[in-house]
């Protein structure tokens, strides 16, 4: 049933007196039709009054829009000056969000849709902001247009830092709302370099999935090559035993030019997919080059989730203090438990020789790095790690080398940064200086970055003067 079919059965239903209950839920005990005007932002959501999708908050009911740029801004105008939001705001927000509807949950905390609202807030603030009598988070309009009267409930009009930290409670989020939202630049018409920067960032995932791909094409087909290499070895043995009848050694010879022959085809398939390789290697450092060159900011370095270097030195986990945080201790000795979620990119920290690839039950997935001043680092718990990387390798700094997972000794998605002799990375200036750009601290307040916000600077949030109730995992 298409979208529109949907909202004519709800619609209809509502009129009659009584909503079909395998087409829509209703919330609360009354229902009422869609209402011709915006909702007031004084006041949240009466019981009963919105009528929403099934399983809502579970997964999206039916295809999910995509909207293109100029479609997006359009919305965040309207909303903005329907609630008195800067449109700004809600463009960081949205990126920061769901990446302008790319990943929409719903999230380990069960946020969902465009704008990653948890259900109660929803409940609340909900807003039917294309008309069609339905509230639903995975609607742009929808979504967008209840974040702006959310942040205009929570008094975005006399105190915006103080509003975006009741969208989410935490210091660091306001920051890079406020960074990102500058980049859209102050006037009526958006600045391009944030869609730019967003198009080079899409470029960057893009190039980075297809070289992880042609390098597990090329193990495959490194590993058969091997498999009938042996087999050529025991054909051509068998060929040359003279102690078999005549017969017998012919049908050997048979078999090993055959043998010879798939073992050919598979070095040709080798070469080509090596070559292939090479060419995906190219466009991944022509995505990053020119990401790196329109990384202009701490913000624009976020949201390209793109390493910044400082003193030769990268943050190995990438996605930014939204996805990647970090604790100042650890459970048991020193060390660094990177949280992200699993799949995030992990590349190597500095310019650095691999000494050994580990797989086992404690570190599960893993690797051993010596950088060029002589520090050892111990990368563990990978979902996946490139293929192409055994001892001896190069590696530059920023250099993928594999994925944030959960294997071995582990009890949720991370990266586990050890050195040897033990002592701990989060005290080290390097690492202290990605605080804010690169990763929020889980057991501390996280600084500002340089480069303050165009709209405000944000004093920290008194929580006795918020008096909502998100929360964000």
């Amino acid at each position: 049933m298409t979208r529109l079919l949907a909202a004519a059965a709800v619609l209809a239903a509502v009129v009659a007196g009584a909503a079909r209950a395998d087409t829509f839920e209703v919330v609360g005990e009354e229902q009422v039709a869609a209402p011709l005007a915006l909702p007031s932002a004084a006041e949240p959501n009466a019981p009963g009054m919105l009528l929403l999708p099934p399983n809502v908050f579970e997964a999206p009911f039916g295809p999910v829009r995509e909207l293109p740029y100029a479609e997006l801004q359009a919305l965040w105008h309207r909303a903005g000056a329907a609630y008195g939001v800067p449109w700004q705001v809600l463009a960081a927000i949205n990126k920061i969000e769901s990446n302008f509807g790319r990943n929409m949950g719903p999230s380990s905390a069960g946020a969902v849709g465009w704008m990653q609202f948890m259900p109660e807030t929803w409940l609340r603030w909900g807003t039917d902001g294309s008309g069609d009598g339905i509230a639903d988070p995975w609607d742009p309009e929808d979504a967008i247009l209840s974040a702006a009267r959310y942040l205009a409930a929570a008094g975005a009009a006399t105190d915006l830092p103080r509003a975006i930290f009741a969208y989410n409670h935490a210091q660091w989020y306001v920051d890079d709302v406020l960074e990102l939202a500058a980049l859209f630049g102050d006037g009526e018409t958006p600045s391009g370099a944030v869609f730019e920067l967003d198009r080079l960032s899409t470029a960057v995932d893009a190039a980075q999935a297809a070289l992880l791909q042609a390098q597990e094409a090329v193990a495959a087909a490194e590993a058969r090559e091997t498999e009938l290499r042996a087999a050529v070895e025991r054909a051509a043995m068998r060929a040359n035993d003279f102690t078999l009848l005549v017969s017998d050694r012919l049908t050997a010879q048979k078999e090993h030019f055959a043998a010879q022959t798939r073992h050919a085809e598979a070095l040709a398939e080798v070469e080509r997919l090596r070559a292939a390789l090479t060419d995906a290697e190219a466009v991944v450092e022509q995505a990053r080059a020119g990401a790196e060159a329109s990384s202009f900011a701490p913000a624009a370095s976020r949201m390209l989730a793109a390493p910044a270097r400082e003193d030769g030195y990268v943050f190995p986990v990438l996605g930014g203090p939204s996805i990647v945080s970090v604790a100042h201790g650890h459970h048991d000795y020193p060390a660094a438990d990177i949280a992200a979620p699993s799949g995030a990119p992990v590349v190597a920290l500095a310019d650095a020789v691999v000494l050994s690839i580990v797989d086992d039950s404690r570190c599960g997935i893993g690797l051993i790095l010596r950088t060029e001043e002589g520090l050892t680092w111990v990368y563990c718990h990978l979902l996946q790690r490139d293929p192409s990387i055994v001892p001896g390798s190069f590696l530059e700094a920023g250099r993928p080398v594999g994925l944030v997972g959960s294997t071995g000794n582990s009890t949720g998605p991370h990266l586990h940064l050890g050195l040897k002799p033990a002592r701990y990375p989060q005290e080290m200036p390097w690492f202290e200086q990605y605080a804010g750009v690169a990763f929020s601290w889980q057991d501390a307040p996280t600084p500002t970055p340089s480069g303050g916000p165009v709209f405000a600077s944000p004093a920290e949030p008194s929580d006795e003067v918020v008096d909502f109730t998100l929360t964000r995992g």
